[in-house]
């Protein structure tokens, strides 16, 4: 089965507490790239490449879903696909502009218009040139060990490759309404021959197409690992012949600065397939370049090395794990600044030295010539941000799982002290499962994270989080104890923006969401700060970095360790203070 189910993370499966390919492959390229883009969320800004690789993706899987007529040569099926191309591009270009537009932070304003819909229509025809080599070997091998069983009817596989007419897989179908009943139909259907038929081209399109990424589920369609430290989303699996070959589909072409990662992208995803199959090894692992349609093999890994990648992607896991927390010091000194060569490196490569002297990306410069920030009352350092505390009381009250903030299960219990009481939940799903295990006892806490959450105060408890119980609080070296009516879950900041970013999308349920992520740095720290639906105002869509604000009153949050900034759109105050 290409999909799974998350163990734990939520229906959405996110959590940064997991390891995937793509954080994995920007891990051992610079772990400190890493750092600041997958935990902190500082990236740069959006170049149209990224936005083609998503829209020509689903373009390519809109054509290989339709189902070709009866066609009495190869040439013929040629035609007839290359056919749909241009409309498909332009459809494609349509979405793609539309998604530009909703960019806040682009490599450049009129960067989009330096592409061509006949760009689009040459990488569409690359990755048609590449499936129609998989329908001349299906069609040489007489359609594969699954002809005859198609053409009865039936579908080899329990979950079926996405086809025009058919019944999406969605992960959670009880999450969609009425998902039978919706207007999947289509006006053309697969046209199959006797038993005793000899392959038709037609028939060898239909055995040949792949399991793909589908277009129409709105769900993530992601392998995870049975004990929930690794997930994968994998863009294509062919499997007509009897086995299994893993396909990761790039827009550009093998020569890009970031191909020699896909080998390790796709070693993990074969030791995930292993890992989530009961045991079953890939039998081959192919990249699929679009520009020059060209096809790049690897040798998969064997049976007997799954063991040796399990226990290497648990180190890599268990070292992205103990990252650094809290409030991240940006820039950082020259010492600790890597040395920029690594694909994608940039943020990680900016440093400053004690007598402020800069060493710093020529893409990055102005960040260096941004003013200092006058930090004056109510507004508060983020370095000086409350970050963990340790607190007493009596554990009560458990609950969940049930769903956060971000949809995800996560456990919760009560903690009371005298008439006062406060909410303790996990930072994330799994963070801290012994939670229940001390119910209706007294407890120290030691390094939890106070926030907020629907203007009630909370502490978040994670890996980094201790708990003791009775006597056993009286046998450690306790930090001070903080009341908690001292708790601070609410901030005054002021910074300039380096980073901004619009998200949008539907939910498992259907149903739409937004969120808007900023961030936000005062000259020494940086951190992260959130806006979600109501939240997203005008004033914070015209931001832009190298822009001053100072905000009163945002709420503090915590995701995986890490300083995360909350705007309540009823209580935080939010004011420019200078313009790039």
């Amino acid at each position: 089965m290409p999909v799974g189910l998350p163990p734990r993370g939520g229906p959405l499966g996110r959590t940064r507490g997991r390891i995937s390919a793509s954080a994995l492959t920007t891990y051992l390229r610079c772990p400190k790239q890493w750092l600041f883009a997958y935990q902190i969320g500082l990236q740069g800004p959006t170049r149209p490449s990224q936005i083609l690789g998503v829209v020509l993706e689903d373009a390519l899987c809109e054509l290989l879903m339709m189902h070709p007529p009866e066609v009495s040569s190869f040439e013929e099926l040629k035609a007839w696909a290359t056919s749909h191309v241009s409309t498909v591009a332009q459809q494609a270009m349509a979405t793609g502009q539309k998604m530009w537009d909703e960019v806040l932070w682009k490599s450049s304003e009129d960067a989009w218009n330096e592409v061509d819909v006949s760009s689009l229509e040459e990488r569409l025809l690359g990755g048609l040139g590449l499936f129609f080599e998989e329908v001349k070997a299906c069609f040489d091998q007489n359609g594969g060990p699954y002809l005859q069983l198609r053409r009865t009817g039936q579908q080899p596989f329990s979950v079926p490759e996405p086809a025009q007419g058919t019944v999406p897989v969605f992960p959670l179908p009880d999450k969609v309404r009425d998902v039978e009943k919706r207007a999947w139909s289509s006006s053309t259907h697969p046209t199959w021959s006797p038993s005793d038929a000899p392959i038709t081209w037609h028939e060898a399109w239909e055995c040949a197409r792949p399991w793909f990424k589908d277009p129409r589920v709105h769900q993530p369609q992601r392998l995870y690992h049975p004990e929930g430290w690794a997930s994968g989303e994998l863009d294509m699996v062919l499997r007509w012949d009897g086995h299994i070959r893993i396909v990761d589909i790039k827009s550009g072409s093998p020569g890009s600065a970031f191909a020699s990662s896909l080998e390790h992208q796709l070693r993990f995803y074969a030791w995930l397939w292993h890992e989530t199959h009961d045991g079953q090894t890939v039998n081959g692992m192919e990249g699929w370049y679009l520009d020059g349609g060209h096809r790049v093999a690897y040798g998969p890994p064997l049976k007997g090395e799954m063991k040796e990648l399990t226990s290497t992607f648990n180190e890599h896991h268990r070292a992205m794990q103990d990252a650094e927390k809290g409030v991240k010091r940006f820039p950082v000194s020259p010492s600790e600044a890597c040395e920029g060569e690594a694909a994608g490196c940039g943020w990680c490569a900016v440093a400053r030295s004690d007598d402020g002297a800069w060493s710093v990306p020529e893409h990055l410069s102005w960040v260096s010539s941004l003013p200092e920030v006058s930090m004056k009352a109510p507004y508060a350092a983020l370095g000086d941000v409350q970050g963990r505390v340790a607190v007493k009381g009596r554990l009560t009250g458990a609950w969940g799982p049930m769903p956060n903030h971000f949809a995800e299960p996560v456990l919760g219990a009560v903690l009371v002290v005298g008439q006062q009481h406060i909410t303790v939940e996990e930072s994330e799903p799994g963070a801290f499962s012994q939670l229940h295990e001390h119910m209706e006892q007294e407890v120290v806490l030691v390094d939890a994270l106070p926030g907020v959450w629907r203007d009630q105060p909370r502490l978040y408890v994670g890996s980094k989080t201790s708990l003791y119980s009775g006597g056993e609080a009286e046998n450690v070296n306790l930090p001070e104890l903080t009341r908690l009516g001292l708790l601070r879950t609410r901030a005054n900041v002021k910074g300039h923006v380096i980073g901004i970013r619009r998200r949008s999308g539907t939910r498992i349920d259907g149903k739409p969401w937004s969120m808007l992520s900023l961030m936000l740095w005062d000259g020494h720290h940086v951190a992260e700060v959130v806006a979600f639906g109501a939240s997203i105002s005008q004033r914070l869509l015209s931001l832009r970095p190298g822009d001053g604000v100072a905000m009163t009153g945002v709420e503090l949050g915590w995701r995986s360790g890490l300083l995360q900034l909350r705007i309540d759109n009823r209580k935080t105050r939010l004011e420019t203070f200078s313009q790039r």
